[in-house]
């Protein structure tokens, strides 16, 4: 005997079609939308950066990967350079990540890396360094972050007395000794503010210590 209440199975074929199609145009939008927040969120809130040199251990080593807070010091054009809204500005000791201008006195071209270091000097001081020692102001900042793995003793490590002009900061590397910083720059020791990318906060990743994985800068 026949059903004849059953639909014909080319109906059935084409709603199950039907079904898949739906299915999958809801995961490809899924997907769409994850992609698009996760750029907007790089471009603008978060970003992962690569640690390849040794210029701000023992803070920071070889191949640690760490976040940087991109909205920190204020709202950034996504995928540009540029600060559109100014929230605060970078406080001496913050850990920074920045690009800046490339210098036509060197063999590199400083502007295609991004670049960390510590934030030392801020506009209006008066930054010297002698030896080991950090004078900003007159007075010698206690820094337990900082190693001198020469004693200081490197060709031009002592700088100034400058004064950080307005808008310009002073940086230093935690590997004072190792670090190619504010100290040897030839266009200018100061970098502007707006050449902040944002500010580093954590380690999410250390080849070499996992007991480091999640310290915060």
């Amino acid at each position: 005997m026949v059903d004849q209440t059953a639909p014909p199975a080319s109906q059935t074929v084409s709603a199950v079609e039907h079904s898949l199609a739906h299915e999958l145009w809801s995961f490809v939008k899924s997907l769409l939308l994850i992609l698009i927040l996760a750029v907007v969120i790089r471009g603008v809130a978060l970003e992962a950066f690569y640690i390849p040199s040794s210029s701000m251990e023992p803070t920071l080593q070889v191949r640690d990967r760490i976040f940087v807070s991109k909205f920190w010091y204020g709202f950034r054009i996504p995928f540009k350079r540029t600060t559109l809204i100014p929230v605060r500005n970078p406080r001496r000791r913050d850990v920074v990540v920045f690009y800046r201008a490339d210098d036509p006195q060197t063999l590199e071209n400083e502007a295609k890396d991004a670049i960390i270091k510590r934030v030392i000097g801020l506009p209006g001081d008066v930054v010297e360094v002698r030896g080991t020692s950090v004078i900003v102001n007159g007075e010698t900042l206690v820094e337990p972050y900082a190693r001198w793995a020469e004693g200081g003793r490197i060709p031009g490590g002592d700088f100034g007395p400058q004064t950080v002009p307005e808008g310009r900061i002073f940086l230093l590397g935690d590997n004072r000794d190792h670090s190619k910083d504010s100290r040897f720059w030839q266009d200018s020791h100061f970098l502007p503010v707006e050449n902040v990318v944002g500010r580093a906060f954590i380690i999410f990743w250390s080849t070499f210590d996992f007991w480091r994985i999640g310290n915060l800068l």
